[in-house]
């Protein structure tokens, strides 16, 4: 099919939920995307974080094909061989203690609301804690709980009268956090690095405050690493920038969202939970038909054993230092104002709109995207070699010459 006739079929039959690119995908193999007319992008988004190992890593396309063999589906009320050691791996690399598998990052946020009320009101007399505490430009999700701790009105509005309970605090700000933290607080969920609200790190500081405050008061602290986990920042979680030298167990968060590159592009995600906050919940009170399934555990297990071997955080923090270096230099140009990020997670603050320049590096063969209308956001592989992000430099300096 040609693109046109792939969009005239769309728009009569899809539901218009996306501002789509001009791009038919055909193939893909490491940081490259090749369209139907055989014409080659530099990908910078990966799947919006997903597709940390690029497309079509030759470790993954050899499991799958053993994998397809074998049954795609059993339910939750069986046991099969990869859950239980994926479980394992996750809680080994995140220092928590237990695992609930999902199939997105919008159900890995929902579960972890639920599991912070549960904990934050099991054995405990006095009045509930029901109150959630997020942050100012947040985004947890599109589902109607992590919809309520998503802060952009823009998201929200439509939607109203959204799950109560829920606050926002003023983006990294230790005072207003303190000022809106009360004995009824069942949770505060925050990203360490904020992806659709312009990549935006917070600060050593308040995340331990969040912290601190959470843990005197019985609440629990849920990091949402769905977009800045599982090796984006240079480490397997976002949050532990923000832990102070030699952090103990109890500096880690009680909850932590997963999903986006777990699996390779299969859908999975997974709430992480500490023992304490894991310890009131019974068979039948929460559950997914889909999640954690033998498919896209063995690939989650694979992808990380990947992670791992090829020493991709350490390139990750490498590349991702350079990438921010060379944004830096564009700064001289009237239309570049801010570069943020950290790791392979980046974003480059414009004065002007950013989608036409988007667009623009598309036609010249890059695939980046925008946020906050004046943000160019970089998700790229974490594979990207220096050489490539050079390449991408010198286009997005003409793009920006232009402006």
């Amino acid at each position: 099919m040609s693109l046109k006739s792939v969009q005239e079929l769309e728009e009569e039959h899809l539901l218009g939920t996306y501002n789509r690119y001009s791009i038919l995908v055909d193939r893909g193999r490491g940081p490259y995307l090749v369209d139907r007319s055989h014409k080659r992008y530099l990908d910078l988004l990966s799947g919006i974080g997903v597709n940390i190992l690029g497309h079509n890593h030759p470790r993954i396309v050899r499991l799958l094909r053993k994998q397809i063999k074998r049954p795609l589906h059993v339910s939750n009320l069986m046991y099969h061989e990869y859950a239980g050691r994926l479980a394992q791996r996750l809680c080994a690399i995140s220092g928590l203690d237990k695992a609930f598998f999902t199939n997105s990052g919008a159900e890995s946020v929902e579960g972890a609301l639920k599991f912070a009320r549960l904990f934050a009101n099991s054995g405990r007399g006095g009045p509930r804690k029901r109150r959630v505490l997020a942050l100012e430009g947040s985004f947890h999700g599109r589902t109607m709980g992590a919809l309520s701790a998503t802060h952009p009105v823009r998201y929200r509005d439509a939607f109203e009268p959204l799950v109560p309970g829920f606050d926002f605090v003023g983006f990294d700000d230790v005072e207003d956090l303190e000022r809106r933290f009360s004995d009824d607080v069942a949770a505060v969920i925050l990203e360490a690095v904020q992806g659709e609200g312009g990549v935006r790190p917070i600060s050593d500081a308040f995340y331990r405050r969040a912290r601190e405050l959470t843990r005197a008061a019985g609440a629990a602290l849920i990091a949402d690493e769905i977009q800045c986990g599982l090796g984006r920042t240079g480490r397997w979680f976002g949050f532990e920038r923000c832990l102070p030298p030699g952090s103990v167990y109890a500096d880690r968060p009680d909850l932590i969202a997963i999903a986006k590159p777990l699996a390779g592009g299969i859908p999975m995600g997974a709430v992480l939970l500490k023992a304490a906050v894991a310890d009131p919940i019974r068979a039948g009170i929460h559950g997914t038909t889909f999640g954690g399934g033998p498919l896209a555990c063995r690939v989650a297990l694979e992808v990380l054993k990947i992670v791992e071997e090829e020493r991709l955080l350490d390139h990750a923090r490498d590349v991702g230092s350079y990438f921010e270096q060379r944004l830096e230099e564009l700064l001289v140009l009237p239309a570049a104002t801010e570069v943020r990020g950290d790791g392979l997670m980046l974003a480059l603050e414009l004065g002007v709109a950013a989608r036409p320049v988007v667009e623009r590096l598309i036609a010249a063969g890059f695939i980046a995207n925008s946020t906050r209308n004046t943000v160019l956001r970089f998700l790229p592989p974490l594979i990207i070699r220096k050489k490539q992000v050079d390449r991408f430099i010198a286009a997005l300096r003409a793009e920006l010459e232009k402006e």
